[in-house]
C-alpha cells in the first residue's frame, strides 16, 4: 500500500426529511445564494423544502446551471455573488450544479487575469466561499469531495479542478428526491458511479485488500440495485437509498487511498462531451470497454480479479476470462438503456481525429495517471468502440 494523507470534512445528512435540518448548519447572518439547474426542483417539491428550511435567512437565487456546467454561465453567477454580497453558497441539484457551485466559490475570490486559469493553467485556489449541497441525483459523488469539472462553450473544452477549500460543509442526501427523475438520468448516475469506482480499482495491484473489497462491494451493489431502479414501475426507497450512498462512496476519497488510480476513461470521455454534448456518464460507458481491451495485457492481474470477484468468471483461458468480463460490463450498461458505441451517438472518424489533435496540441504524451496509454493509443480505444 502506498503512503497517503486522508481528509474529508463533509457532514452528511442522509435520509427522509433531512432537508429540513439545513438551517442548523448555515451561519445565522449568512447571505446565501441558492444555485440550481433547469428548474426541476420547482416541480418535485425540493425548492419548497429548501426555502422552508431557510425561513428567516437572507437568500438570493441563481438558476440555469447546465447539465455540463458552462464557464460562461458561471461567470454570471460570480457577478451576482459580488453584486449581492453573497457569502455562502447552497447548491440544490445534481453533481453538475454542485461542480458549478464549487467553481463559483473559487472564482468569486480569484485574483488572476481570468478564472478559467484555475482549470486551464491549474492555478492554485487560495480562498473560496463556503458552500453546501442538497443533492437530487445519485451520480457524481461531488457531494463528498472537493473537485469538479467545467465546460467552456467558446473553446469546446471540458476540464477539471479541485482544492481542499471546496469540500461542501454539509450535503443532504434524501433518496426520496430522486423518485421523480427520468429513467435516463437514473441510468446515467449508476454508470457514472460504476466507472468512478473502476478508475480507482482497475489499475495495478499494490496490496490494498480493504480498498479492493470496498470497490468490489460498490460495483456489486450497483449491478444488483441498478436494474431494479430502471425496471421497477415505482421507485423503491431502499433501492434509491443504496444507489445514492453507493454514488457518494464511489468518489469520496476512500477508494483511492494508497492505490494506483487512472482517470484515462474520464479524460477521453470529457472530449466527447465537449465536442458533442453527450451525457458525461454515456461517454464513460462508451470509452471504458475500449480502454479495458487496450490494457488486456498490461493490467491483466486486476482485470482477472475483476472478472472473478465482480462477475464470477473463473473458468477458461485468462484472455477469455478478461474478454468475458468486458462483455459483461458492456451488457450491464446496455441493460440500463445506455448506447455504448460512438455510432449510437452519430460520432464519426473526424471527432477521433480532433481528439488526437487536441491532445497533441496540449503536448500530452500519455493519457491518465498510469502513463500506460499513449495519445495514439487513444485512437485505438475510440476505433474499438465505433
Amino acid at each position: 500500500m502506498k503512503n497517503f494523507n486522508f481528509y474529508n470534512p463533509v457532514r452528511i445528512l442522509f435520509g427522509k426529511g433531512k432537508i429540513a435540518e439545513i438551517g442548523k448548519y448555515i451561519p445565522e447572518n449568512a447571505r446565501i445564494m441558492i444555485t440550481y439547474g433547469g428548474g426541476s426542483i420547482m416541480k418535485n417539491g425540493v425548492y419548497d423544502q429548501v426555502i422552508a428550511a431557510l425561513k428567516g435567512k437572507n437568500v438570493v437565487e441563481f438558476g440555469g446551471i447546465e447539465a455540463n456546467p458552462q464557464y460562461e454561465t458561471l461567470l454570471k453567477a460570480v457577478e451576482k455573488v459580488k453584486a449581492e454580497n453573497v457569502d455562502f453558497l447552497l447548491a440544490v441539484g445534481g453533481g453538475s450544479v454542485l461542480d458549478g457551485t464549487k467553481f463559483i466559490a473559487a472564482a468569486a475570490y480569484y485574483d488572476g487575469d481570468e478564472p478559467w486559469e484555475i482549470l486551464s493553467r491549474m492555478r492554485p485556489i487560495r480562498k473560496a466561499m463556503p458552500l453546501a449541497s442538497v443533492i437530487t441525483l445519485a451520480a457524481t459523488g461531488s457531494e463528498m469531495n472537493s473537485g469538479g469539472v467545467i465546460t467552456r462553450a467558446e473553446t469546446q473544452e471540458k476540464l477539471s479542478f479541485g482544492s481542499p477549500l471546496l469540500f461542501p460543509q454539509f450535503s443532504v442526501l434524501d433518496p426520496e428526491v430522486t423518485f421523480s427523475l427520468p429513467k435516463q438520468q437514473v441510468a446515467n448516475g449508476i454508470v457514472d458511479a460504476y466507472i468512478h469506482v473502476i478508475e480507482q480499482y482497475l489499475t495495478y495491484p499494490v496490496n490494498t485488500p480493504i480498498q479492493d473489497r470496498f470497490a468490489e462491494g460498490i460495483l456489486l451493489t450497483l449491478i444488483e440495485e441498478g436494474p431494479k431502479a430502471i425496471n421497477n414501475p415505482e421507485p423503491d426507497y431502499d433501492n434509491r437509498a443504496n444507489l445514492m450512498w453507493a454514488a457518494t462512496m464511489a468518489l469520496n476519497g476512500q477508494l483511492s487511498l494508497g492505490v494506483e488510480t487512472d482517470w484515462a476513461t474520464h479524460m477521453i470521455g470529457h472530449e466527447l462531451t465537449a465536442y458533442h454534448g453527450i451525457d458525461h456518464a454515456v461517454t464513460l460507458a462508451i470509452v471504458l470497454p475500449g480502454v479495458m481491451r487496450l490494457l488486456k495485457e498490461k493490467r491483466s492481474e486486476k482485470l482477472l480479479q475483476y472478472a472473478e470477484r465482480v462477475w464470477n468468471i473463473t473458468q477458461g483461458r485468462e484472455e477469455d476470462r478478461i474478454e468475458s468480463a468486458i462483455k459483461k460490463t458492456e451488457q450491464f450498461f446496455k441493460s440500463l438503456g445506455i448506447g455504448i458505441r460512438l455510432s449510437d451517438h452519430e460520432v464519426g472518424e473526424d471527432t477521433i481525429d480532433r481528439i488526437i489533435e487536441r491532445f497533441n496540441f496540449r503536448r500530452m504524451k500519455t493519457v491518465g495517471n498510469q502513463k500506460d496509454i499513449s495519445v495514439e493509443d487513444v485512437r485505438l480505444v475510440l476505433e474499438d468502440v465505433k
